[in-house]
């Protein structure tokens, strides 16, 4: 979260939120790199939402921050209120989303990495994780 800290995120609404304060009850945080023009990406957004609405649903200390490729804002917009989960996003064009795939080597879309609140990260291949296992890997990724 060290890289996000003194950012702002947006909702599906447009709302521009401080990371910071929508962060701060997380102690799992997955960054979430995809694009509505990706269609494994497609795929994967409904498993995903449905897995954090469960996770939610138990308390779960857990936050997903989408990371965009799509081409345009409007692109980035209706992606989210069509098919994404009650998440935060990185505000589209913002500087952070290339800082963020350097950081974690992300090449290729859909890519869901998993990093606790002190930085750490858990797992780079999260996408996989909810495939095998489901919510149970949320407690794994907590260990």
């Amino acid at each position: 979260m060290d890289s996000l800290s003194q950012q702002q995120l947006v909702n599906k609404n447009g709302q521009l939120i401080s990371a910071e304060v929508a962060l701060q009850d997380a102690d799992i945080v997955c960054y979430y790199f995809s694009a509505h023009w990706c269609p494994p990406c497609r795929q994967f957004t409904p498993i995903l939402a449905d897995f954090y609405t469960e996770l939610k649903d138990n308390n779960a200390k857990i936050e997903i921050v989408f990371v965009s490729s799509d081409r345009s804002e409007n692109d980035m917009k209706s992606y989210m209120n069509e098919s994404h989960g009650d998440w935060m996003a990185i505000p589209w064009g913002s500087p952070i989303t290339s800082t963020l795939k350097q950081k974690y080597n992300v090449s290729g879309i859909p890519a869901l990495i998993i990093v606790k609140k002190n930085g750490t990260i858990v797992s780079t291949d999260g996408r996989s994780d909810v495939h095998r296992k489901g919510t149970a890997c949320f407690r794994d990724w907590s260990k």
